[in-house]
């Protein structure tokens, strides 16, 4: 049995102090389990694996006291991915806490918008290396109930690698100078990572976080081959079959994407969502449908009324600071959804006789709700008034819709462009549009067309931010008729945003000094004329690349 003296890092196990927005605030010290308590028994080998998904919807995870209300562990790396996107607008952005991510504001190394992702993502991390150290999955002598819990926590701190791999790698741009980062990820804490190795330790490059984070699915696979978790609020083995078609969509080896999201769709077993399902007022995107391949469950016992995605996500929620912002999807992407696709129904049309929207808020509070709001995400039960009710939900991680994307765009760049399209015309017709009908032939606006269709699938899930930052699309958010009341969010980007790659933390930096001289740059700058005109991309402020026009 392996000792895990693992530490995550000196800002992690020492105060640490954050400034932002004048603003000080003490970062509070690791109390999670150690390895060696985990290892004591096999009930405190089950409590650490059932304490990974509890842990992914932990209010207040970071700081464990209410700070800064981003602070929500997973479900706030799905806003950050949304609002980077550009996707939410919010009819009073005050009560938006994910708004600078859209906006490109305050993004530096002393900012909420650094440091909380950064550490959530490592704090996930901490728990499965804890479980890690204690089991060895290619051990032929142990049950395979352990074997089964340790490749569960591969396939956790997998997808959190991925997730620090797309939210911190720079993309080349000509509004930041990331010559110097390129290629670039995050460090890499294993379990068998010293102190002195993590104050240390470089930023793994793609290829070193590639093979690491196929090297953990590998083992996750071993084991759940033989084991299925007991709900999936665990990863099985069809998840590690979708984590590595995301591994490999990212690497751009598309023929790997391919073989990897077919083996997920088939090995779930899972049919995409109905629209009855879809739209459901009490039941609508708060439970689990055959389609999510994994998903979390926070109960009352692990969040806040204010520390809950439901509240920050459903406008009908009148616990929350959605009901206050009126989130609302971009108004260039709800007139790309046609009329005969059911999913445009989750939004308030301008001219409400296109739909009968339905509300347990009732008619009258529909009639006064401002144009393109959302009706995604509904209260658990329709219970809007009672937090610990209505935001006991259950919060998607994998659909199996990302798997049919993720397929027909690798089968188009890996085999035939004919192919992708007829696979992504068999998905939209049969799941989504009945008249839906690509004949697109460049493999370029195909992929852009399988992204709008995420962009749209997944609004307010973050699921399509990897697939933009891979492609580079361009960013509006300025253009004829923008739902965007504020001209701070009114930018018109080349290829990317500036701040589609974040920053990595001060508090890891001072403790890391093999990052000293290796951060991302801030963003925050690079963008300062607001807004940017119409039909234009905003001034080049760092380039050697030719600026195209929009």
């Amino acid at each position: 049995m392996k000792k895990n003296i693992f530490k995550l890092f000196s800002a992690m196990v020492i105060s640490a102090t954050v400034l932002t927005s004048c603003i000080e605030e003490i970062f509070p010290e690791n109390s999670t389990a150690t390895s060696e308590q985990i290892g004591a028994s096999a009930s405190a080998l089950e409590a650490a694996i059932n304490g990974l998904p509890s842990q992914m919807v932990q209010g207040y995870l970071v700081y464990g006291k209410q700070v800064h209300e981003t602070d929500i562990a997973y479900p706030s790396l799905m806003l950050v991915q949304s609002e980077l996107l550009g996707d939410i607008v919010a009819n009073d952005y005050g009560y938006d806490w994910w708004w600078r991510y859209s906006a490109n504001n305050q993004m530096g190394d002393n900012s909420y918008q650094s440091f909380l992702p950064y550490f959530a993502l490592y704090k996930f991390i901490k728990s499965a290396n804890d479980v890690i150290a204690v089991v060895d999955v290619t051990d032929p002598t142990i049950s395979d109930e352990m074997r089964g819990y340790g490749s569960m926590a591969h396939a956790f701190r997998a997808l959190d690698y991925y997730t620090l791999m797309v939210l911190f790698e720079p993309v080349e741009n000509i509004y930041t100078n990331c010559s110097n980062v390129l290629g670039l990820t995050v460090p890499i804490v294993t379990e068998e990572t010293t102190n002195d190795i993590a104050k240390n330790n470089p930023r793994a490059t793609r290829q070193e976080m590639m093979t690491f984070i196929l090297s953990d699915l590998d083992k996750a696979e071993i084991g759940l081959a033989d084991y299925t978790p007991a709900t999936k609020n665990f990863p099985d083995l069809s998840v590690v079959y979708g984590l590595k078609a995301k591994v490999y969509m990212w690497n751009e080896d598309y023929a790997k994407a391919a073989e990897y999201a077919r083996k997920a769709i088939d090995a779930s077993g899972a049919t995409p969502m109905t629209a009855a399902q879809w739209h459901n007022s009490s039941t609508g995107f708060n439970t689990a449908t055959s389609s999510w391949m994994w998903y979390l469950h926070p109960t009352a016992s692990n969040m806040g009324n204010l520390a809950n995605f439901i509240g920050h996500i459903s406008n009908e929620a009148d616990w929350g600071y959605a009901s206050l912002s009126k989130l609302q999807i971009a108004r260039s992407l709800y007139d790309e959804i046609a009329d005969t696709d059911f999913r445009k129904y989750s939004f308030l049309d301008p001219d409400r006789s296109f739909y009968s929207y339905q509300s347990v808020q009732g008619n009258a509070w529909l009639a006064e709700q401002p144009d393109y709001m959302s009706l995604k995400f509904r209260c658990v039960g329709g219970d809007y008034k009672t937090y610990s009710v209505g935001a006991a939900a259950d919060i998607p991680v994998m659909r199996v819709e990302e798997m049919y994307l993720i397929e027909a765009e690798a089968v188009a760049a890996s085999q035939s462009v004919a192919a992708g399209v007829q696979l992504l015309n068999d998905f939209m017709k049969r799941y989504r549009q009945p008249d839906y009908n690509c004949v697109l032939s460049d493999l370029r606006a195909v992929q852009l067309e399988v992204l709008k269709q995420m962009r749209i699938e997944f609004w307010g899930e973050g699921v399509a931010f990897p697939t933009a930052k891979r492609l580079r699309p361009g960013v509006i958010q300025n253009y004829e008729g923008t739902n965007y009341k504020q001209d701070i969010f009114k930018i018109n980007c080349v290829d990317v945003k500036p701040n589609w790659a974040l920053v990595i933390p001060k508090d890891e930096v001072d403790s890391n000094t093999a990052l000293q001289g290796k951060n991302n740059p801030d963003p925050s700058g690079a963008i300062p004329t607001r807004p940017t005109p119409i039909g234009q991309y905003a001034p080049v402020s760092y380039t050697h690349l030719t600026l195209p026009t929009t």
